[in-house]
């Protein structure tokens, strides 16, 4: 076992700055000579094009393009090497997990990858001028693993497959695009048709009007259903699948045998506890439980846990909304690996 810990970072203020000041506490962070690696191009079996994944910015979502300058100035880095680190167009993904489960007015997801990508940041960030304020675990900096925003919408991303990669942003920078954007499932699913997908993944999407859908998208095609629940694998296009999906079923089973009405408690159990085989420790395969995350429109509360059979810590989205900042400032806990997390750990010798 070992203890690891999440902080709480909260913003209030235009993009460019907090890309800035985002950029400058990078600089302090074991986890800079990772995200800023000189020789990453090298070793990148593909090529970021710097007009194309501006151009898609822009288009899709302007307002981090101003972050990302934000950004390279506060790494000083050119714009150029921070698109290529930051941006998520074009970039690569190991295989992951993650399973999520919705009820009638929250979003319940376990957060499933190797220890060594996690970079232990929780962001509540509440943009001027442009976007609605968000709450959610960060992902490379500027992306989300999941999250809630201002107007009640939650969603989160569930691995499928890397097979057929085609130009497009990965999950992390889709989930941030639809969070500031979006206030409802039928906006997140214009924006899942329009925007281009690099690799294939579930979306799912959860909103204040009870709305409930899972969105399945790869570089090809996009196809929506309604459903609560998602793990690894397609329904709708089975095409793209994986070939090994027994461990994606069976979770996707038990959630299925979950009762419609499911309270959040007793669903909360369900995805967290270790005995109800659901909360992954499969770290060395990339498929370890790294949180699980709780989203609440009725209260207006997100909520997080790191580690199995464990009380979440508890946020009031809704207070600080209302201009009062949370007094928590870490999340604590532990997981059954001894594998190095780099942005506690720096890097391996």
């Amino acid at each position: 076992m070992r203890k690891y810990h999440v902080d709480v970072i909260q913003y209030r203020g235009d993009h460019g700055t907090f890309g800035f000041q985002q950029g400058k506490w990078l600089k302090k962070s074991p986890l800079h000579p990772i995200y800023t690696n000189p020789d990453m191009a090298k070793k990148m079996r593909f090529s970021v094009n710097r007009e194309d994944a501006t151009c898609w910015i822009h288009a899709l979502f302007p307002a981090f393009l101003e972050e990302l300058k934000g950004l390279a100035e506060g790494l000083e880095l050119s714009l150029d090497q921070a698109i290529m680190h930051f941006s998520g167009y074009q970039q690569e993904w190991i295989r992951s997990g993650c399973s999520i489960l919705t009820g009638d007015h929250f979003l319940i997801r376990n957060y499933d990858y190797h220890p060594k990508t996690y970079e232990g940041r929780f962001v509540l960030y509440q943009p001027k001028g442009q976007g609605y304020a968000t709450i959610g675990p960060s992902q490379r900096i500027v992306g989300r693993a999941d999250g809630m925003n201002e107007k009640g919408l939650m969603t989160g991303y569930n691995f499928v497959n890397r097979r057929g990669a085609g130009d497009g942003f990965i999950p992390t920078i889709i989930t941030r695009m639809i969070l500031e954007q979006c206030k409802n499932n039928q906006e997140a699913i214009a924006l899942l048709k329009e925007v281009p997908h690099r690799v294939a993944f579930n979306y799912v999407l959860a909103d204040r009007a009870g709305n409930r859908h899972v969105v399945e998208a790869t570089s090809q095609a996009v196809r929506v259903k309604e459903d609560t629940i998602s793990t690894n694998h397609f329904e709708l296009l089975p095409e793209a699948n994986r070939y090994h999906l027994a461990d994606s079923k069976r979770r996707f089973a038990i959630l299925r045998n979950q009762q419609p009405s499911i309270s959040k408690a007793a669903a909360y159990q369900v995805m967290n506890n270790k005995e109800n085989d659901v909360f992954a420790e499969k770290y060395l395969q990339s498929a370890g439980t790294l949180h699980t995350t709780v989203y609440d429109v009725d209260t207006m509360e997100a909520a997080m846990a790191l580690g199995h059979n464990r009380i979440p810590t508890t946020f009031s989205f809704g207070e600080w909304l209302n201009g009062k900042n949370s007094l928590v400032k870490q999340v604590r806990g532990q997981i059954n690996t001894a594998s190095n997390m780099p942005y506690m750990d720096g890097l391996e010798e």
